[in-house]
């Protein structure tokens, strides 16, 4: 069954925000609050918003109507690691369970681990991101990756003993019978619809073996990986379905590109521009993600630490560490009569502290 087309989400699995569509809005898609390293967000709940964005001479304006949902309507933790939406059906990955609603957020099934409250095959309750397709669900587990094809109500879960990188996965994607599995570990792929994964590494070209973020579009698979250490980090970038990767990084990087930093921590593309939510800004790339434009507080950013990212169209989302969530729309070109070429100023920014499905801190 192919992916959704309103899919595009901040990786990850790990935590940032998958494609939320606001209750009684049209579909949107703001990044919230995202585990940095292997620690989530401490939070009050699932906030959902009601956000309506209008577009003049570049500025945002934002009116918010706030709902918050907690345990006390299901949901398995107030803590808060990924969510993926489709419809009325939100999947909310919690640190107490994948929790799953199918009228909005009004109530919320919590499933968990054979240790949990309502046992249903988990690897571990402790969730750090989600993805749906159909009534297929992929969960990315601090004990594996959990997969269930009824909806969500009981998984198979799937570890190192059937490929998988490692037992910690930050978060998943997948299309059709492929599945991408973002580990403390590598990179798992699998081809049999998750039954048994391929493992890539740094010995592929990655920049790490840890893997925050995920993106996938046609044969190109976008990698974020984190920086432990001198020489490691960046964006890899495969285009020939993640055999094997190029990593481009930050100016202290052992591949220069612009990347604001090589700690990137999430990524998604369109087409031949590529997002990247890195711990020194938004970096951005349009020409298949070779070389990038940086983005920094000097734009408007909140905060240069950018912990996740999304877009709609031509606007991003972009989470930061402290600062809110910032939303960048392409600043107007105007026409240059001395150089008969077009100009454009830095990409605006405005930083606001809700979202849709947005996390609490």
């Amino acid at each position: 069954m192919p992916a959704p087309s309103n899919r595009k989400r901040s990786s990850l699995g790990s935590g940032v925000l998958q494609n939320a569509v606001a209750k009684g809005c049209s579909p949107a898609a703001i990044p919230g609050g995202r585990a940095r390293g292997t620690s989530g967000w401490c939070g009050r709940g699932l906030v959902v918003a009601c956000l309506v964005l209008g577009f003049a001479n570049s500025a945002i304006a934002a009116p918010y109507a706030f709902t918050t949902y907690t345990t006390a309507h299901g949901l398995g933790s107030n803590i808060m690691r990924g969510i993926y939406a489709s419809g009325s059906t939100i999947y909310a990955a919690t640190t107490g369970g994948l929790s799953i609603s199918t009228n909005g957020g009004a109530s919320f099934i919590n499933y968990t681990s054979s240790s949990g409250t309502n046992p249903s095959g988990l690897g571990n309750s402790n969730v750090n991101g989600v993805y749906a397709i159909g009534a297929t669900v992929y969960a990315a587990t601090a004990g594996g990756l959990s997969i269930s094809t009824i909806g969500g109500v009981t998984y198979t879960n799937y570890t190192t003993t059937n490929g998988l990188g490692g037992n910690h996965v930050k978060g998943v994607f997948a299309s059709g019978s492929t599945v991408y599995a973002a580990a403390i570990g590598g990179l798992s792929i699998s081809t049999n619809g998750g039954t048994s994964y391929s493992n890539r590494t740094t010995a592929n070209g990655l920049g790490s073996n840890v893997i925050l973020g995920i993106d996938v579009v046609g044969s190109s698979v976008y990698a974020a990986t984190r920086w432990d250490g001198p020489g490691t980090g960046g964006l890899s970038i495969s285009t020939a379905g993640g055999a094997s990767f190029i990593t481009y990084t930050s100016s202290s990087g052992t591949n220069p590109s612009g990347l604001g930093g090589s700690s990137v921590t999430g990524v998604v593309a369109s087409g031949s521009t590529v997002y990247a939510a890195t711990n020194g800004g938004v970096s951005i790339s349009t020409n298949g993600g070779t070389s990038y434009t940086n983005y920094t507080t000097a734009s408007g950013l909140g905060s240069d630490d950018i912990v996740g990212i999304s877009r709609v169209g031509s606007t991003v989302y972009a989470a930061t560490w402290g600062g809110g969530v910032s939303v960048g729309t392409p600043a107007p070109l105007r026409w240059n009569t001395t150089t008969g070429t077009w100009n454009t100023t830095t990409t605006p920014w405005t930083i606001s502290v809700g979202g849709t499905y947005a996390f609490t801190d």
